[in-house]
């Protein structure tokens, strides 16, 4: 079973779609680019993906022990991002936040699985670092630490490389892939097709309201509007 179904999905605000027909499912390991100009809809999918929107119509399916509330975020950097009053071990150890329930400390496991996605994200010894001094790809492999710590099955990157340099967009889609290898789903909506697109197995491309959902190797700019 897939761990993420759409179907027949419209989405939108206040009842108004900006998007129709957004039928597709992505699994274990599966890589989804979701591509598109600017409007069609990639940031409302997003949020309805990650339950802040409703859907307008159609349905959001989890499964395979995927759960909706359960998704690993990568957000888009942001200035205030600079000035952020926390070291990278903060920053990474509140994507444990939701898992807390009522404890109000974080638990051993809470702490060693922190430990082990920042070492997994080559960022380990940068534990100790306010998180404003880090550089734009090392704020990226924090901010990925901490989607990771709460062990997601998806994980959805919003212009994961955007304000990095070629070097560090190459390793942090480097790591992307090694999560990969580990089973987990990833979603990224991205104007980055060029350094995207050989990675995935699927493209999601949305234009003029509509959507086509196709095999990575059978998409091309003229199958969908790029921004």
């Amino acid at each position: 079973m897939a761990y993420l179904e759409c179907n027949d999905l419209a989405i939108g605000y206040a009842g108004k779609p900006v998007a129709n027909g957004l039928t597709f499912s992505v699994g274990a390991a599966d890589a989804l680019c979701i591509v598109g100009e600017n409007g069609a809809g990639k940031s409302t999918l997003v949020k309805t993906l990650l339950g802040l929107l409703p859907p307008v119509a159609g349905t959001v399916t989890f499964g395979d022990g995927a759960a909706a509330g359960e998704v690993g975020y990568l957000p888009q950097r942001g200035e205030s991002q600079r000035d952020f009053p926390a070291s990278a071990w903060e920053v990474a150890l509140s994507g444990r936040a939701a898992r807390l329930g009522l404890r109000p400390f974080y638990s051993r496991k809470d702490r060693a699985t922190t430990e082990e996605a920042l070492s997994l994200m080559g960022v380990l010894p940068l534990r100790g670092r306010p998180f404003g001094e880090l550089s734009g790809g090392q704020q990226q492999r924090v901010l990925l630490a901490r989607a990771l710590a709460s062990e997601p099955k998806l994980l959805v990157l919003d212009e994961p490389v955007t304000g990095l340099d070629p070097e560090a967009a190459e390793q942090l889609y480097d790591h992307v892939d090694a999560l990969r290898e580990k089973g987990v789903c990833v979603i990224s909506v991205t104007h980055d097709v060029a350094g995207a697109l050989p990675r995935a197995t699927h493209v999601l491309a949305l234009s003029a309201g509509s959507a086509a959902f196709m095999p990575a190797v059978d998409w091309s700019p003229a199958k969908g509007a790029v921004a």
